[in-house]
C-alpha cells in the first residue's frame, strides 16, 4: 500500500524559517519533520511513499537522495508550485497503480496513531474514506470563574473536547472520482463524501501535533530533547 504525503506547500506561518527551507525539511532533533513522519509509517509496515512536491521540492528530493539510510521506496511527484491539496492527490493517481487502498497525510503533522488499526478500521466499515479525528490542544490557557467572577483556576492550554481533522487518511481509489486537478481536499471532496455518508472518522485520542508555526517547531524540539516525543514509536 502506498502512502501519499502532501509536502509541497509554503511554510508561510513559519516566517523566515519557511522561506529558504521547505516546511517538510524543518528539523526536529536534527532530522526533518518529514523524516519523522515517514519513520512512523515505516514502523507500521508502510514503506512505499509518494511525495507530492511543490515549493522548494528540489531540496526535498536532494535530501533523500543524499540520505539513503532507510529501507524506503520513494517516488518524487512534482505536483505544481501552488497546487491545492486535492489537486496534488489527483495528480499522483497514476502512481497508485492497481491498489484499491492508499494512505494520504500532510507533511507537517505527527501523532502516536496506530496506522495498522486505522487501515483495519477502514477495511471494516467499507466506505470510501477514513480520516483520523483528533482532539486539538487549545492555543491559549483557560481560566475558570466562580459565580462571583472570581478566578478560581488556570488551565494551561488544555486538550479540547471538540474533534478536528488530524490529517491521517485512508482512501479507496474511487476517491479520485471526487477530485479535480486543483481542488482543495478539505472542501468539496471531503464535504461531498460526508454528504454521501462515505467518510468515517477514526477517533485517535493519543498524541497529535501539527507544526504550523515556528513556536510549534520549538515545542516539538523541546519534546524531543526531553525524551517526551510520543510520536516516536519506532526503536
Amino acid at each position: 500500500m502506498k502512502t501519499v504525503i502532501l509536502c509541497g506547500g509554503r511554510g508561510t506561518r513559519l516566517g523566515e524559517h519557511g522561506v529558504s527551507v521547505p516546511k517538510a525539511l524543518i528539523e526536529i532533533g536534527e532530522r526533518p519533520v518529514l523524516w519523522h513522519l515517514m519513520k512512523l509509517y515505516a514502523h507500521h509496515g508502510l514503506r512505499d511513499f509518494v511525495l507530492c512536491l511543490g515549493y522548494l521540492g528540489d531540496s526535498i528530493e536532494r535530501y533523500f537522495l543524499e540520505h539513503r539510510d532507510e529501507d524506503w521506496r520513494i517516488t518524487f511527484a512534482r505536483t505544481g508550485l501552488d497546487t491545492n491539496t486535492g489537486g496534488r492527490v489527483k495528480r499522483i493517481q497514476h502512481h497508485i497503480g492497481d491498489d484499491d487502498l492508499f494512505c494520504v497525510t500532510y507533511g507537517d503533522g505527527l501523532a502516536s496513531i496506530d496506522l495498522r488499526a486505522l487501515i483495519e478500521f477502514h477495511r471494516r466499515h467499507g466506505k470510501l474514506a477514513t480520516l483520523a479525528a483528533v482532539h486539538p490542544r487549545s492555543s491559549f490557557g483557560l481560566i475558570k470563574l466562580d459565580s462571583q467572577n472570581a478566578v478560581t483556576e488556570f488551565e494551561e492550554k488544555p486538550v479540547m473536547k471538540e474533534w478536528i481533522n488530524g490529517g491521517f487518511f485512508v482512501f479507496h481509489r474511487r476517491v479520485f472520482d471526487y477530485l479535480d486537478d486543483d481542488c482543495v481536499l478539505e472542501r468539496e471532496p471531503l464535504q461531498r463524501l460526508a454528504r454521501e455518508q462515505q467518510l468515517i472518522a477514526y477517533q485517535h485520542t493519543g498524541f497529535w501535533k501539527c507544526m504550523d508555526t515556528y513556536k510549534d517547531n520549538v515545542e516539538f524540539n523541546q519534546l524531543w530533547d526531553d525524551g517526551q516525543a510520543e510520536w516516536k514509536v519506532w526503536q
